[in-house]
């Protein structure tokens, strides 16, 4: 029976909303105090299993690559100033036995279209993608329950929220169908970015799925769709209305770090949940808002 030990990370945007911080540095790079946006999805992935990490790049991306790669001049200078704990931090970003392959998307066609470029890596086995910019945050992350669940039911899965309905228009919204035992809900069909009084429900896939070989098929015969672009969310459309699509629910928080109030809202939850900062970063937070108030 297959398992998922491949995922795809689409790296290739320009990151505009962040210029000009992005105008040299991706934005995957952007970083969470001190861990780029990109490792956490990593570090998800390499938590439930995943092997074969793929990233999908544009022309500007190779900070991405160097990112994951060795660094030996850089251990070398960190162990000649007794500095053990930077090198094997800095050493172990990608553990042993993991693997990093790079592949380049050449025109920025789409996210189905990013997908698409990972095929051949990919090959005739399901896999997984993350997308950085859902940064997800908790004691169970979403990418371990859809490779758990994938291996129950050996067809392709997205991860899901309820969503405010005034923010049903910003994502792929879910037509559910039944809900299941095992906790996972059938899916029969997804609609891009539909009006409120269009929506199906307020069910929002978000940036993390685990997919069969078959996706790759239906990518092909896509013509563009919103934006002019090769829409994933079409794909998985199609697969649904086979019958071939579940849904499982986030367990994990969800920060959009592709926005610049939901990476602003990331850096001070993590910086709260990490028990090095928390105090001190507690009590700064409070006299600001204390500053804030102050009549003048």
């Amino acid at each position: 029976m297959p398992i998922v030990t491949k995922a795809v990370f689409p790296v290739a945007g320009f990151g505009t909303r962040f210029l000009p911080a992005t105008k040299a540095m991706p934005k995957e790079l952007l970083p969470i105090i001190d861990k780029p946006i990109v490792q956490f999805a990593v570090e998800e992935a390499i938590a439930a299993g995943i092997i074969e990490l793929i990233f999908v790049t544009g022309r500007n991306k190779r900070a991405v690559g160097d990112h994951f790669d060795t660094n030996l001049e850089l251990e070398s200078q960190l162990m000649a100033k007794g500095k053990t704990e930077l090198r094997d931090l800095v050493r172990n970003i990608v553990p042993e036995g993991v693997s990093c392959m790079f592949v380049r998307q050449p025109e920025p066609l789409g996210l189905g279209h990013a997908v698409l470029c990972a095929a051949p890596a990919v090959g005739d086995n399901p896999f997984a993608v993350l997308l950085a910019d859902d940064l997800m945050h908790g004691v169970n992350l979403p990418t371990k329950s859809l490779v758990d669940a994938f291996a129950t039911v050996q067809h392709s899965i997205l991860s899901v929220s309820e969503v405010p309905l005034q923010e049903v228009p910003k994502y792929g919204i879910l037509k559910p169908g039944a809900r299941e035992a095992n906790g996972l809900i059938a899916v029969q069909g997804l609609v891009e970015k539909p009006e409120i009084q269009d929506a199906p429900s307020n069910m929002a896939s978000f940036g993390r799925y685990v997919f069969t070989p078959e996706i790759f098929a239906l990518l092909r015969k896509l013509k563009p769709g919103a934006g002019g672009e090769i829409q994933l969310a079409d794909a998985i459309d199609q697969l649904a209305a086979q019958g071939k699509v579940a849904a499982i629910v986030n367990p994990s928080s969800r920060y959009d770090c592709g926005d610049k109030f939901g990476y602003l809202t990331a850096i001070v939850d993590l910086a709260l949940s990490n028990p090095e900062y928390a105090e001190r970063f507690a009590a700064l937070l409070r006299d600001r808002i204390a500053k804030l108030e102050k009549p003048a």
